[in-house]
C-alpha cells in the first residue's frame, strides 16, 4: 500500500494546504502508517490525538482526513453530535453513502429498528393519559448485559438497587412482547447495539475489501467516550461482533486520556499523538505563513497567544501593522480576537453570534445586521459541521463572559430574542408533526433545546422550573433526548455562572449509562417541582423501572403518582402492566377497569384489558373488550389484528381469518398479522396459502422466531426436513431461551431419526421449562427409540404428573401410529418397559 512518489511541487502544495502549519510529526506518523503493510509489527490501527482545548485537534483531524482521502480512503468524521453507538453507526453509514459506498444491509436493519422502536413507543395506546409514550420509556442503548449499570453518584448514591434491575431481563421481554409480537423485534428495540453492530461490521468489512483504507474519525471524544468507549473497544480490540479488517483505521481526538477502566489491557495498541501548544518555532512558522514578518509584531503576538494555536491564528489573521496595534488596553481575550477588525457591524456580529451554541444564516439574522455571515464563517475560530457554524470553546467562553459582564441588559435581551426565534421555528414544525413523534425529530429537538438554553441564559430563576419539566419529558423520550436535555442545562450553568443553575449543572454533568433513571431520581429528590410534574416524573420513572424488569418499583412509582393525581389514566394502565407481570392478576384487572372507566373511548385501554382477560382464561370477556376497541376505530389495523389473534387462540379460525385479513389490508407492511393468518390458513387445511403468508411475512421481517418455527413445522409435515432445520436453526439463534422453539427443532431431529440431536434439544427445552410436558413426552419417546427404557419411563411418569390429559393423548396417538405404547395409563405409572 506504499504511496507513489510525488513531485516537489505536490509536496509543497500538500504542506501548505489550507495554510496548515505545524504538526508535521503527527502527519508524518499517520502517512507512514498508511505506507505500511497491515501485517507489519509497526502498523497501527488506532490513533488517539490528545490535548487541551485550543491546541488544534480538529484542524489536525481534518488534515489527517485529507491525507486519507489522498490514499483513496473512504472516511467518516463524527463529533459530539452523536450520543450513542447506534447514532455513530448511522452517521458513518450516511457518510459512506455520500461517498458512493452505502452500507446497504445495515441501513435496512437500521430502518427496521427505527420503525419497530416507533411502533413500541406509540402502540398500543395514544399519547393521552391512556398509556405512556414509550418514546420515553425505551432506552435503546440499555442492553440486557447493561441492566446492572445503575448510577450511584452524587444524590443518587444508594437510591437504586442494581440487583433489582438485573433481575428484569425476562420480564422486560414479556412487556415488550405484548407490543411487538415478535421476539426478534423485542430484542432489536431493547438491545439494538449487539444486533445492529454485526451487520454494520459485515458491511464495513465488505467496503474494506473494495477500498485500500476505511478511516473513521471521532472528534471531541471527551464528550462521546461515555457512550462509545465500550462499543469501540469491543469493535476494535475484543472482536465480540466479528473480525474488523486491518485496513479500517480509527482516529480518536479528545482532551483527556482514554479511560483505563475501559481500555485496560489495550492501551499498548493505541498510537498516542499528544498535542501541546505550539513551540516558538511552530508559532513563528504560522505567523510567517500569515504574512507577519515584523519581529516586534511577532513578539507581541507570541506573548499574547501563549502558543495556543487558535489564538495565534486569530491574531495573525488580523495582520496588525505594528506592535501598537497588538496592544490591548482592555486586556480581554475577546479584544485580542477582534482587535484589528475595524468594521463595527462585523465586530458586533462576531460578539453576538457567540451567544448561540451553533448558528446558521437564520440564527445570524436574529442577532446581527448586515450581510456578514460568510465573513463570520471564515473566521479562524469558527468551525463548520453539518451546515452549522460553531465557535471554538476557548473563544466563545471569553466572548460570553465579556458580554455578560459588560451589558447584563443586552445579554438578557439578545438571549430572549434567540429564545423567541427558536420558539417560533419549533411551533411551525409542530403543525406537521404528530405529538408523539416530536422528540424523535432532529430539527424540532434542536429548536426546543436551543429555546430552553436561551431562556435559561436570559432569566435563570424564571426559566429553571420549565427546564426541569422539560427534563421529565426528555426522559420519557429515550436515552439520547435525555442526554441532550441534561447537557442543555449543564451548558447554561457553565455559560451563565448563575447561582440557581450551578448545582443542577454539577448534578447533571456526570450522567452515565442510565441517564433517564439518574435524571428522574435527581428530580424527585430535589424540592420545588410542582405536584403535576412530580406525578409525571414518577410515571416516567415507572416506565424506566418496567423496562428494567423492576416491577415492584414501577408499581410503587405509579402509586406515588396516583397519590398526586388520583385520576391519572396513565398511572392505572402502567401499574396494571407491572401488577400483571408480578402475577397479581386481580389487582391488575382492577387497575385496567379503573383506567377504562376514566377513559372509556380509548380503544388501546380496551386492548390492554382484553389481553389481560385472555391470560386469565376469560376469553369471552376479552373478546367483548376487543369488539369495543374495533367498534371505536374500525380502521385501526392493530385492534383488528389483536381481535384476529384472540379468535385464533379460542379456535375460531374463520373469524380469525377474516380479522387478520382485514388487518393486512389496512397495513400490509406488518409482518406478524401475516404470520398469524398463515397459521390460521394451515388450521383450515389451506396449506399452500398458509406457506405463502408465512413466506411473505418473513420477507418483510426475516427475524421472526415464531413465524420461522411455524413455517418449519409446515416444511416438516411436507417432508422438507432440510428447509425445516434451516428455519429452526435461525429461530433458535434468535431466541435461544424460548423453550418451544428449541423443542420444535428437537422434534424435527426426532422425525429425521437424528436421536442424539433430538435428545439434546428436548433436554435444553426442559431445562428452560421443567414443567414442559410435551417436551418430556417427546424426550421419553426418543429414549425408547434408543433403547433407554428406564429414562423413557421417568420422562413419561413426570409428564403424566404435570399434564395427564396431554400425555395420554400423545402416548395414545404414538401407540396407534407405532404400536410402541408402553405406559399403563390406567394407573398413571410407567410399566411394562424392558429393563424398568
Amino acid at each position: 500500500m506504499a504511496e507513489q512518489r510525488v513531485s516537489r511541487q505536490e509536496l509543497i502544495r500538500r504542506r501548505r494546504r489550507g495554510g496548515f502549519v505545524g504538526r508535521r510529526a503527527e502527519l508524518a506518523a499517520f502517512r507512514e502508517n498508511l505506507d505500511r503493510d497491515p501485517a507489519e509489527e509497526a502498523y497501527q490501527f488506532l490513533f488517539h490525538v490528545r490535548g487541551n482545548a485550543g491546541v488544534g485537534k480538529t484542524s489536525l483531524l481534518r488534515q489527517l482526513e485529507a491525507v486519507a482521502r489522498e490514499r483513496d480512503a473512504v472516511t467518516a468524521y463524527l463529533d459530539d453530535d452523536v450520543h450513542s453507538a447506534v447514532e455513530a453507526m448511522a452517521a458513518i453509514s450516511a457518510q459512506c453513502e455520500r461517498q458512493g459506498r452505502p452500507l446497504k444491509r445495515f441501513d435496512r436493519l437500521l430502518a427496521t429498528y427505527r420503525q419497530r422502536r416507533h411502533e413500541a413507543e406509540s402502540a398500543p395506546v395514544g399519547q393521552s393519559d391512556g398509556e405512556p409514550s414509550v418514546a420515553g420509556t425505551l432506552a435503546a442503548q440499555v442492553g440486557l448485559a447493561g441492566l446492572g449499570a445503575v448510577p450511584v453518584v452524587g444524590a443518587l448514591a444508594g437510591a437504586v438497587d442494581p440487583q433489582q434491575v438485573a433481575l428484569g431481563a425476562d420480564r422486560l421481554r414479556g412487556l415488550l412482547s405484548a407490543r411487538l409480537r415478535s421476539h426478534d423485534d423485542v430484542q432489536l428495540v431493547l438491545t439494538p447495539v449487539p444486533l445492529l453492530t454485526p451487520v454494520f461490521l459485515a458491511d464495513l468489512t465488505e467496503l474494506a475489501r473494495q477500498r485500500p483504507w476505511v478511516v473513521l474519525f471521532f472528534d471531541t471524544y471527551e464528550r462521546t467516550a461515555p457512550v462509545l468507549d465500550g462499543w469501540l473497544r469491543e469493535l476494535l480490540v475484543d472482536g465480540g461482533h466479528g473480525e474488523l479488517p486491518l485496513n479500517v483505521l480509527v482516529v480518536l481526538a479528545g482532551q483527556r486520556r482514554l479511560d483505563p477502566g475501559v481500555w485496560a489491557g489495550a492501551l499498548d495498541l493505541v498510537a498516542e499523538l499528544p498535542l501541546e501548544v505550539f513551540t516558538e518555532t511552530e508559532a513563528r512558522q504560522l505567523l510567517t505563513a500569515r504574512g507577519i514578518t515584523d519581529e516586534r509584531v511577532t513578539g507581541t503576538v507570541l506573548r499574547l497567544a501563549g502558543g495556543l494555536p487558535v489564538l495565534l491564528d486569530t491574531l495573525a489573521q488580523a495582520r496588525p501593522s505594528g506592535p501598537e496595534a497588538v496592544q490591548d488596553p482592555s486586556g480581554t481575550a475577546v479584544e485580542r480576537f477582534l482587535r484589528w477588525e475595524g468594521d463595527p457591524q462585523r465586530r458586533a456580529a462576531a460578539l453576538a453570534c457567540a451567544l448561540p451554541l451553533q448558528l446558521d444564516q437564520d440564527v445570524y439574522g436574529v442577532l446581527a445586521e448586515g450581510d456578514h455571515y460568510a465573513w463570520l464563517r471564515a473566521l479562524p475560530f469558527v468551525n463548520e459541521q453539518a451546515g452549522k457554524a460553531r465557535y471554538h470553546d476557548v473563544v466563545r467562553t471569553s466572548m460570553l463572559r465579556l458580554q455578560r459582564t459588560r451589558s447584563p441588559q443586552g445579554w438578557r435581551e439578545q438571549h430572549t430574542a434567540l429564545a423567541e426565534a427558536f420558539g417560533r421555528w419549533r411551533s411551525a414544525l409542530e403543525r406537521d408533526l404528530p405529538r408523539d413523534g416530536r422528540w424523535e425529530d432532529g430539527a424540532w429537538l434542536e429548536y426546543r433545546l436551543s429555546e430552553t438554553y436561551h431562556r435559561l441564559c436570559a432569566n435563570p430563576h424564571q426559566a429553571l422550573p420549565g427546564a426541569l419539566v422539560e427534563l421529565v419529558e426528555a426522559c420519557a423520550s429515550g436515552d439520547s433526548a435525555c442526554r441532550r436535555a441534561a447537557r442543555t442545562v449543564v451548558q447554561a450553568a457553565r455559560d451563565t455562572e448563575a447561582e440557581p443553575l450551578g448545582p443542577w449543572g454539577e448534578l447533571l454533568a456526570g450522567l452515565d449509562d442510565s441517564p433517564e433513571l439518574t435524571v428522574l431520581t435527581l428530580l424527585l429528590t430535589q424540592p420545588g417541582l410542582p405536584a403535576e410534574h412530580r406525578a409525571a416524573c414518577f410515571l416516567a420513572r415507572a416506565d424506566r423501572h418496567q423496562l428494567g424488569g423492576d416491577h415492584p418499583a414501577a408499581a410503587g412509582d405509579c402509586s406515588a403518582a396516583l397519590a398526586l393525581d388520583p385520576e391519572s389514566v396513565r398511572a392505572f394502565a402502567t401499574r396494571a402492566r407491572s401488577r400483571q407481570a408480578l402475577k397479581q392478576q386481580p389487582e391488575a384487572l382492577a387497575d385496567c377497569d379503573r383506567a377504562v372507566e376514566l377513559a372509556p373511548e380509548q380503544g388501546a385501554l380496551l386492548v390492554q384489558r382484553g389481553r389481560l382477560l385472555r391470560t386469565m382464561g376469560r376469553f369471552e370477556d376479552a373478546l367483548r373488550d376487543l369488539d369495543r376497541a374495533v367498534a371505536l376505530d374500525p380502521s385501526d389495523w392493530h385492534h383488528r389484528a389483536e381481535r384476529g389473534e384472540a379468535y385464533r387462540l379460542v379456535d375460531r379460525p374463520a373469524e380469525a381469518l377474516a380479522e387478520l385479513t382485514r388487518a393486512t389490508e389496512l397495513n400490509g407492511a406488518e409482518a406478524w398479522p401475516l404470520a398469524s393468518r398463515g397459521w390460521v390458513l394451515h388450521q383450515l387445511g389451506r396449506g399452500e396459502e398458509a406457506l405463502a403468508d408465512l413466506d411473505r411475512s418473513l420477507d418483510l421481517d426475516p427475524h421472526q422466531p415464531w413465524a420461522l418455527t411455524r413455517r418449519a413445522e409446515l416444511h416438516r409435515r411436507a417432508g422438507r426436513f432440510d428447509a425445516a432445520l434451516t428455519d429452526l436453526d435461525l429461530a433458535v439463534a434468535l431466541s435461544p431461551t424460548w423453550q418451544w422453539v428449541v423443542a420444535e427443532r428437537g422434534e424435527t431431529h426426532r422425525v429425521m431419526g437424528r436421536h442424539p440431536q433430538a435428545l439434546a434439544d428436548f433436554s435444553r427445552a426442559i431445562e428452560l421449562s421443567p414443567a414442559y410436558a410435551w417436551a418430556l413426552v417427546r424426550r421419553g419417546q426418543t429414549h425408547e427409540l434408543l433403547g433407554q427404557h428406564r429414562e423413557a419411563a421417568a420422562d413419561f411418569t413426570e409428564a403424566l404428573r404435570i399434564d395427564r390429559d396431554l400425555t395420554e393423548r400423545m402416548l395414545t396417538s404414538a401407540h396407534r401410529q407405532l404400536g410402541s405404547f408402553r405406559v399403563q395409563l390406567g394407573t398413571g405409572r410407567a410399566g411394562g418397559l424392558p429393563g424398568a
